[in-house]
C-alpha cells in the first residue's frame, strides 16, 4: 500500500470550548482542530430535521484483560440503532456476542456533548448503561449470557485526544479517543464470575455526519513500558487529505499529538498476519492473536469488519523528539469499510 501524500496536518490546537455546527447544521469552521481534553459541544448532531437520516452518533467501549477482551457498543444512525455486547474468552476462544438493531434507535439516549449525561440503550435482548461519575465511568451491560459491572477511574489531569474531520461543510465528524486507563469490576459469563483487576479500557466516541461510503484504519493499545503508562491511539484512510488526523501518544496521561498521516501495510485475507504502521514519527508493528469478523448487509447499512486484537511494538515520537517504546502494550488494529 501507498503512504498518503504530504500535506499540512493538525495545525490547530483547539483550547476553548467550541461549538462543533451552525444552526443551520453545517460545520463551523473554528471546530476543525484537536484538543486534549472534550471541548467540542456537539448537541446540534441529529437535532437538524433536513439532516435526517445522516447523523451518526455512538459510544463505543473496548476493555482488554489478562482473561477477556470486550467490547460495549450504543450507536444511533437515526433511522436504526445498534448495540452490541461482545466476550471473548482469550483462554478458549469462546465468543459471547448479542448485537440487537432498532429501527429508529427506539430506546437507545446518547448525551448530545460527551459527558453531558449517560448513554443507554435498552432492548429486548440487550442492555447497555455508560455513566460518568466523580471516579470514572461506570460501564454496565447485560444480556442473556452476559452481565458487566466495571469502573474505569478517570486519573487527574489524563488527556484525550479530540479531532474534528472535515470532508466539507456538510460531512464532517468529530471523534474523541480516549486510551491508557485501567479498568476494575466484575464480568460474568454463563453464570461465571470473573473478576477484572488489571485491564485497559478505551472509548472511541463519535457525533457527525458521514459520506455514504468510506473505509478507515483504526488501531489502540495500552500498557506499562519502563514503568510508564502509555497509550497508542492511530488511524488511516478516513482522515487522509483533510488536514485531521487522529494519531497520538499517551504518556503518563499526557498527550503527545503525532502530526502527520501514517501509512498503514497488511495483507488483506492473512488478518492474524503482522501489521505495520509507519510514517516519520512512527515505526509500528502490531502482531494479532484474535481475529473479530463482522459483516453486515442491511440493504441501507453495510459494513465488513477485520477487528484483530494483539500487541504492539516498536517506536513513536514523543514532542520532545524522543523515542517512546511501546513494546508488548495489547491493543487492536482493524480494517473497516462501511456503506451507511
Amino acid at each position: 500500500m501507498t503512504r498518503p501524500a504530504a500535506v499540512v496536518v493538525d495545525a490547530h490546537e483547539i483550547s476553548r470550548p467550541v461549538e462543533l455546527q451552525h444552526p443551520d447544521g453545517t460545520l463551523d469552521a473554528a471546530a476543525v482542530g484537536w484538543t486534549r481534553t472534550p471541548l467540542h459541544r456537539t448537541d446540534r448532531v441529529g437535532q437538524v430535521a433536513r439532516r435526517w437520516g445522516r447523523a451518526k452518533r455512538w459510544e463505543y467501549w473496548a476493555l482488554i484483560t489478562p482473561t477477556h477482551v470486550v467490547g460495549l457498543t450504543v450507536s444511533s444512525l437515526d433511522y436504526a440503532g445498534l448495540t452490541q455486547v461482545w466476550v471473548l474468552d482469550r483462554a478458549s476462544g469462546e465468543q459471547a456476542d448479542e448485537v440487537v438493531v432498532v429501527p429508529l434507535a427506539r430506546g437507545t439516549r446518547l448525551p448530545g456533548t460527551y459527558g453531558a449525561g449517560p448513554a443507554s440503550a435498552r432492548t429486548a435482548r440487550a442492555a447497555v448503561r455508560f455513566t460518568e461519575t466523580p471516579a470514572g465511568t461506570r460501564l454496565r451491560a447485560a444480556t442473556a449470557r452476559v452481565r458487566l459491572d466495571v469502573l474505569v477511574p478517570l486519573p487527574a489531569g489524563h488527556e484525550r485526544l479530540g479531532v474534528v474531520v472535515p470532508w466539507d461543510d456538510r460531512t464532517f465528524q468529530y471523534t474523541l479517543k480516549d486510551v491508557g486507563r485501567r479498568v476494575a469490576g466484575q464480568l460474568r459469563v454463563d453464570g461465571v464470575t470473573h473478576e477484572l483487576e488489571s485491564g485497559w479500557a478505551t472509548l472511541d466516541h463519535g457525533r457527525g455526519y458521514w459520506p455514504r461510503e468510506l473505509a478507515w484504519n483504526w488501531g489502540f493499545g495500552a500498557g506499562v513500558v519502563d514503568g510508564r503508562t502509555i497509550g497508542l491511539q492511530l488511524g488511516g484512510r478516513w482522515t487522509d487529505g483533510t488536514g485531521s488526523t487522529e494519531n497520538a501518544l499517551v504518556v503518563d496521561g499526557r498527550l503527545h499529538k503525532i502530526r502527520e498521516d501514517l501509512a498503514w501495510s497488511w495483507t488483506p485475507g492473512r488478518w492474524t498476519d503482522p501489521w505495520h504502521v509507519r510514517g516519520d514519527g512512527a515505526d509500528l508493528t502490531f502482531t494479532p492473536f484474535f481475529d473479530r469478523v463482522s459483516l453486515t448487509d442491511l440493504r441501507l447499512v453495510r459494513s465488513s469488519t477485520h477487528q484483530c486484537f494483539g500487541t504492539w511494538t516498536g517506536w513513536v515520537l514523543d514532542e520532545n523528539g524522543g523515542r517512546q517504546r511501546v513494546d508488548g502494550i495489547e491493543g487492536s488494529a482493524e480494517d473497516v469499510e462501511q456503506r451507511w
